[in-house]
């Protein structure tokens, strides 16, 4: 399901609220993909970029996150 609304989420080690997150990208949010079952999102979009957020398992349960250009200047 894609929110447009930011919607908090949690690891075993760091509660992302909206501020937390834009401050850790360095961009401004507007939407989020949450598969159905779970409770971090798959994808948010900010202005600039799509995230891709990646569940990593080891000792605790956290995140990666990519930053992909949304519009990437092609020559």
């Amino acid at each position: 399901m894609i929110l447009c609304e930011w919607k908090d989420f949690s690891t075993d080690t760091e509660t992302y609220t909206l501020e937390a997150f834009e401050e850790l990208i360095g961009d401004e949010f507007e939407a989020m993909m949450i598969e159905e079952g779970k409770t971090i999102p798959s994808y948010v979009w900010t202005t600039n970029f799509v995230c891709l957020l990646k569940q990593n398992t080891r000792m605790y349960n956290d995140i990666s996150i990519t930053k992909i250009l949304r519009n990437p200047a092609c020559e």
